[in-house]
């Protein structure tokens, strides 16, 4: 078997299961599969967000600089861009099982590099510049790894699960987006404040690995390859249109691909997911280090305040897709622009609200749940819904790499307004980096107006 054939789409078992015990083993599995594909990209999150509890013991012990650690978390951001926009398409056509394990074993490792190469620094083994550069290298081919999480976890949702609830589970799903950044904040925030920031990569690699066994153990392919009829059969969704042989279907969904690239609604939506993801990505990267500068916080209280935020998150993202699915029949603008707007307040909150504990405890809450339903469709599910089920993986792509290169873009330029702004007590002024994090929530709730009357593209 070669490489290339190893990840290839699991084709039809030779054993089939009998017509009677389709209907209990078709929901066994699925069930599963969301179960592996939720947890597992949860702990793919552990593995990404590491970084985010580290940053003020790595300044305060002189290793790297604002504007160095916004570089190193750049390059996870632009070549998750990437890698999404290339994942998205090459997971369409995957062994999803196969390809979301491999992902997590490169992230795993590269944690763990990291945790040996800070061991070596802290002992002098490592210059500073070294370290810097060694950083850089390793967070981008985590950031590549990590673009192989979420396409396969999807598209896991498309292959099994039918139209009229995929967007409940779709939210439930996203919730693995707060229960990751929830583990990296409390869990390594607590390692970190305890034992120094080396540990922090050791204890994300540990919870890498027991993703890469939840994913292997229980994440499935597809229905065909369990013995079952097709997704569309099972559904209650087939057509009269005649059996593609997999030959026919590469060719169907490389067609459909080509024509999601020229969606401009699916454009539309990357953008304004990239702007939200700038406010998000600004909380998750440097929350804990504004609350300790710029409020007067411990390292462990800023982490367990910027740890409620994903907490309240799982709110937003399992409400959202039953609420979009039942009461607005699966059409999502009306709670992704209110809940734009709610992101914008609770920004403001956190930002300017000053330092009393329970202001910012209450801007966390408000913030997790609005940018739980965000993620939830901003973040995937409204471009979803404007392409054929066989071109998922395109549209998420396409989303996905706007989504982490503005993130990545976020942290450059967020590290250079705070280096080039220091207070006369030498910390840093927070103040431009806040207006810049501020604007582009706002952005991010008005640009979806452009799509309000857009209907799922049809593709000849």
């Amino acid at each position: 078997m070669s490489f290339l054939d190893f990840f290839k789409v699991s084709g039809p078992s030779a054993q089939t299961v009998p017509p009677e015990k389709q209907d209990k083993v078709y929901k066994k599995l699925r069930f599963q599969t969301f179960l592996a594909g939720t947890f597992g990209y949860a702990l793919y999150y552990v593995c990404r967000l590491s970084m985010g509890v580290m940053k003020q013991p790595l300044i305060d012990a002189g290793l790297l600089n604002a504007t160095q650690l916004g570089i190193i978390g750049a390059c996870l951001y632009w070549a998750y861009a990437v890698g999404k926009f290339v994942n998205g398409f090459l997971c369409d056509s995957s062994n999803i099982k196969r390809f979301m394990a491999a992902g997590l074993v490169v992230s795993v490792a590269m944690n763990f590099i990291m945790g040996i190469l800070g061991v070596s620094a802290l002992n002098g083994g490592i210059a500073n510049s070294v370290l810097f550069v060694c950083f850089a290298i390793c967070w981008a081919i985590n950031g590549w790894s990590q673009s192989m999480g979420a396409p396969p976890a999807i598209i896991g949702l498309s292959r099994w699960f039918p139209l009229r609830i995929r967007g409940t589970f779709y939210g439930f799903f996203s919730s693995s987006h707060n229960i990751g950044e929830g583990l990296s904040f409390i869990f390594v925030g607590m390692l970190v404040a305890e034992f120094g920031w080396k540990w922090g990569f050791f204890g994300a690699a540990l919870a890498g690995i027991l993703g890469i066994l939840i994913i292997l153990f229980f994440l499935h392919d597809n229905t065909e390859s369990k013995g079952l009829p097709p997704i569309e059969v099972l559904a209650g969704e087939a057509s009269d249109e005649k059996v593609l042989s997999p030959e026919e279907k590469r060719a169907q969904t490389s067609r459909m691909q080509k024509a999601v690239i020229k969606n401009p609604g699916v454009w539309i939506l990357a953008l304004a997911s990239a702007f939200m993801y700038m406010s998000r990505y600004a909380i998750n990267e440097w929350g804990t280090i504004f609350l300790q500068e710029a409020k007067g916080y411990d390292l462990a209280e800023a982490a367990a305040v910027i740890g409620i935020n994903p907490i309240f998150g799982i709110i937003g993202t399992v409400v959202s897709g039953w609420l979009s699915d039942v009461v607005f029949r699966g059409d999502r603008k009306y709670p992704a622009f209110v809940s734009g707007i709610l992101e914008a307040i609770a920004l403001a909150l956190f930002l300017f609200g000053g330092p009393a504990k329970w202001v910012n405890i209450l801007a966390m809450v408000l913030f997790g749940i609005a940018i739980g339903v965000l993620i939830s469709f901003l973040g995937g599910l409204m471009a979803v819904d404007l392409v054929p089920r066989q071109a998922t993986g395109a549209a998420l792509g396409i989303v996905g790499m706007a989504s982490y290169a503005a993130a990545g873009l976020q942290n450059v330029v967020t590290g250079l307004l705070l280096d080039n702004n220091i207070t006369e007590a030498g910390v840093h002024d927070y103040t431009y980096a806040s207006w810049f994090w501020l604007g582009a929530a706002v952005i991010s709730f008005l640009l979806p107006v452009l799509n309000w009357k857009r209907k799922q593209q049809v593709i000849e």
